[in-house]
């Protein structure tokens, strides 16, 4: 079965810059659409951004887009997620998940979670 691990979660100021990986083993890991999504204190989870299992497919929540930038490398079984411009209101927990059956924002078929790696900004 697929595991997902988060790393790369940190505390920045406003405006700057982190790369979040989510690394992947015990599947076949080019099988997955792989998304990230973001849970604030408080709030509802939401997706952030998704690539498709071959990477040529990416889909973004328009609140991020043209500041973060979703990849994948299937040789290195990981995904990544380059995240500029950062927002205080964008404190949160950040998850990637893997789906087997479709790619996109919604949370329909999300069924491997990783822990999480928590991203403060500051303001």
């Amino acid at each position: 079965l697929l595991q997902l691990v988060e790393s790369g979660g940190d505390s920045v100021q406003a405006g700057g810059s982190l790369r979040l990986s989510c690394v992947a083993s015990g599947g076949t890991f080019s099988n997955y659409c792989i998304a990230w999504f973001r849970q604030g204190s408080g709030k509802e989870r939401e997706a952030v951004a998704a690539i498709g299992s071959t990477g040529v497919h990416t889909f973004y929540a328009d609140s991020v887009k043209d500041r973060f930038t979703i990849s994948r490398d299937n040789a290195k079984n990981s995904a990544d997620i380059q995240m500029n411009n950062l927002k205080p209101d964008e404190t949160a927990t950040y998850y990637c998940a893997a789906n087997p059956f479709r790619c996109g924002l919604g949370g329909s078929g999300y069924e491997i979670w990783g822990q999480g790696t928590q991203v403060t900004v500051s303001s």
